[in-house]
């Protein structure tokens, strides 16, 4: 296998310009296209920083490097993921958007369980309404511009160590500060970014791992403290 590429929704702001992002709501961060989440997963769909914490994941699941695990938008959330040969060939795995789906397979592996997600018509069994006539895939490339957690995300994978962990409590702490009212949407990434300047990398284990979420949350705080008082 040469590589793995995750798909993404793109959330409710893949066609919205940096600017409109900068500033949304919470209301309109929550306003997911097409999955039904909680509040902190939703706000990271529309970030896109679950997609960076994804790659992170697939890196220690897989023992690829980041190098090795792209990203694809795909807003109608039909192919969840695609993995690329050496020689060449891709395989789609693709299914409508219903998590029922993967959780029935995880519960039934190696069989699977018949449900209320199979269909006879090929077009629907893959995603399309009942009544259409053609199903349509689109794939676009993430733009690091207007969504800047996925650069994070992938230079705290680069940096190894404690980083990850780094990236992953002050994002926590970012998001909780949008929902809160204390700081813009558009905020969150920079948040995050203080945060990783401001670690120290070290070896993984368990009292590092606990020191570097500590360190990250306080720094993380301090510097959404920061951001209301320029605010005020």
């Amino acid at each position: 296998m040469h590589s793995i590429v995750l798909t993404a929704s793109g959330g409710p702001f893949w066609r919205k310009t940096k600017d409109e992002i900068r500033n949304v709501s919470l209301d309109a961060a929550l306003a997911h296209p097409t999955w039904q989440m909680g509040v902190k997963n939703t706000v990271d769909s529309a970030s896109m920083m679950n997609k960076g914490l994804e790659v992170i994941e697939a890196s220690r699941l897989f023992g690829f490097s980041g190098e090795r695990i792209g990203i694809l938008v795909h807003p109608q959330s039909i192919a969840h993921g695609i993995v690329i040969f050496s020689d060449g060939n891709v395989k789609i795995q693709a299914a409508p958007p219903d998590m029922r789906l993967p959780i029935g397979y995880a519960l039934a592996f190696p069989d699977r369980l018949a449900g209320s997600g199979t269909a006879s018509d090929p077009l629907q069994a893959i995603g399309a309404h009942p009544e259409a006539s053609a199903l349509r895939y689109d794939f676009e490339r993430p733009d690091p511009d207007r969504f800047p957690c996925v650069a994070l995300a992938y230079e705290a994978l680069a940096q190894g160590g404690t980083m990850p962990a780094v990236l992953s409590a002050a994002n926590e702490i970012a998001v909780r500060a949008f929902v809160e009212g204390e700081i813009g949407f558009g905020e969150i990434p920079e948040i995050i970014g203080e945060a990783l300047s401001s670690a120290t990398i070290r070896e993984v284990n368990l009292p590092t791992l606990r020191q570097a979420d500590a360190q990250a949350r306080d720094d993380a705080r301090a510097a959404v403290n920061a951001a209301r008082r320029v605010k005020v």
